[in-house]
């Protein structure tokens, strides 16, 4: 075990992808949403929901192999279960007001369709045995399928933590080796009562978590395991430029029929499996990280304009505004749907829901660093002299 080591600086560029992940999130997550053809689904094979499980393991490797590397395995284990007690709570709350919230607008307006669409019906008709369920993360309504991969994934960390500082590519192969079975052998996990599996399957998301992990302990080791110099970065860009546009061919396509998809029936079935990270998906995202880290140095000035610093804290913040956004998005689905939304309305939806979630993410900024700051030393203040 090594003595302690100089911090990684932070790297505004992981705040930043990940408070526009978050964005990203929110507006895909409201339906027939015309502000979704603007947001990453629409140039690449996949969406946000990639950035956020690989900038996940990123973090998650640089913030506790510092510890594990500092304090040791025991320490850096317990700190691992303290954030997955935090995201599991987080989780259990954000399942209360969220069926309390589409519980609420189905009586307001009515409309017995929202129990099925927003996954709640079965909490309604036996809410004793959906709040267990619950509890044990098989039951997953709409929307509230990505902190129990978290969950999962970070639970299992520890363990690739601590391989990744024995032998740094053990992981990773181990990892890849599972996503090839799962994809063969169809490995899952089930939910209850349905039997359906999770929509975000753990056995198959794991690999690109334990590539951020991967990258994110290369950082504070010096050790970098994957292909680098400016032709390999080229070509991941030119390979992003080339799907973008295939991938916006189809958006286009959508919006108006007429218009020709690119490749459409060789490539578009292969980018649907998201529940268990379909390889084109997966490849997508990676060239695209590969271009990003290129093109975007952490010493980018636009990193620290103004405009980008929102979306940075909203970042910083990412478990609260997720769960806000969570909420938000199932408020603005409502709206839009029972007052016959048009195009300026949902513009107006949206710009009012990220300026909530920003809102929230600079008042948690604030507090978070007013309790940092050193407090008066009580002794040094003269007491007030009595009559």
């Amino acid at each position: 075990m090594t003595g302690p080591i100089p911090r990684v600086p932070r790297d505004l560029r992981l705040d930043f992808f990940r408070g526009l992940s978050l964005f990203f999130i929110f507006i895909d997550h409201i339906p027939e949403n015309a502000l979704a053809y603007f947001t990453l689904r629409s140039i690449a094979f996949n969406d946000a929901a990639e950035v956020f499980i690989f900038i996940s393991g990123y973090t998650a490797a640089l913030v506790y192999g510092q510890s594990l590397r500092e304090n040791g395995a025991l320490f850096a284990t317990a700190q691992i279960y303290r954030r997955v007690w935090q995201l599991y709570v987080a989780h259990i709350f954000l399942f209360v007001i969220f069926t309390a919230e589409v519980s609420y607008a189905i009586l307001v307006v009515q409309n017995p369709m929202y129990t099925e669409e927003m996954g709640v019906g079965d909490f309604l008709q036996e809410p004793h045995l959906a709040v267990i369920r619950a509890l044990m993360l098989a039951f997953q309504p709409m929307f509230l399928d990505i902190l129990p991969l978290y969950i999962v994934l970070l639970a299992s960390f520890p363990l690739v933590l601590i391989l990744i500082s024995r032998h740094r590519l053990l992981p990773l192969a181990a990892s890849a080796l599972i996503y090839t079975l799962t994809l063969r052998q169809g490995w899952a996990l089930h939910l209850r009562p349905s039997h359906n599996v999770w929509f975000f399957n753990p056995l198959a998301w794991q690999f690109l978590f334990v590539i951020g992990a991967t990258a994110g302990y290369a950082r504070i080791n010096g050790f970098w395991p994957f292909p680098t110099g400016k032709w390999f970065s080229r070509a991941a860009l030119a390979i992003t430029v080339l799907i973008a546009v295939i991938s916006f061919s189809w958006t286009l396509h959508w919006v108006f029929d007429p218009f020709p998809p690119l490749l459409a029936k060789q490539l578009w079935t292969h980018t649907l499996d998201k529940t268990n990270l379909a390889p084109l998906r997966l490849f997508s995202f990676l060239v695209l990280a590969l271009a990003t880290v290129y093109l975007v140095r952490p010493e980018s000035r636009f990193l620290r304009s103004r405009w980008a610093r929102p979306v940075i804290i909203c970042g910083q913040q990412s478990l609260y505004i997720f769960c806000f956004g969570i909420l938000l998005s199932v408020l603005g689905h409502f709206i839009l749907a029972e007052t016959a939304g048009g195009f300026w309305r949902q513009v107006g939806v949206n710009v009012v829901g990220m300026s909530a979630m920003i809102g929230v993410a600079l008042v948690l900024d604030w507090y978070k660093t007013a309790s940092r700051r050193p407090r008066p030393d009580r002794s040094s203040i003269p007491a007030i002299p009595s009559e």
